[in-house]
């Protein structure tokens, strides 16, 4: 059966949710002469600064080399440096600069801003239930990815 044009399905609702999100992060970080994947770099080094590009791009979701372009975007920006590791100077670890302590403040009450607007109107609950069954469909969807990856028929 053809979905009813009324009628657009979950997976258009959150299509159309997260392009509009993308849309409002990207227009709204524009001042601070950063993109939404420079952010998710900064934010992350922001809870576990010198992290290796690897991990970097392991808990971003996103390739190696994909993640190597960014650093070297916010690098030459200042708000990072890479530091050889001791144990192997052949691998480097992203640190913050303190340039890019203020920075992150700033930008962290914009990103908890939207957030706030995104939400408005759904109780705790609902935001809580939200996020449990976003929880659930991301999963979905990365297995049904692995197993598309390796081949396997689907459901």
């Amino acid at each position: 059966m053809i979905i009813q044009e009324d009628d657009k399905g979950l997976g258009f609702l959150l299509g159309d949710a997260a392009r509009l999100l993308r849309k409002v992060i990207d227009r709204r970080l524009q001042p601070f002469g950063l993109t939404r994947a420079q952010w998710a770099v900064l934010a992350m080094l922001a809870r576990r600064d010198g992290l290796s590009q690897s991990e970097l791009a392991d808990a971003l979701e996103i390739e190696k080399s994909t993640v190597g372009r960014l650093i070297d975007h916010v690098e030459a920006s200042g708000l990072v440096e890479r530091r050889p590791m001791a144990s192997d100077r052949r691998l480097w670890r992203v640190h913050l600069t303190e340039r890019a302590r203020p920075l992150i403040a700033q930008v962290t009450e914009v990103i908890l801003a939207t957030r706030t607007e995104m939400l408005d109107g759904l109780t705790a609950e609902q935001r809580h239930r939200l996020g449990v069954a976003l929880t659930f469909v991301k999963s979905n969807l990365a297995r049904a990815l692995d197993a598309d990856a390796r081949g396997s028929p689907h459901h």
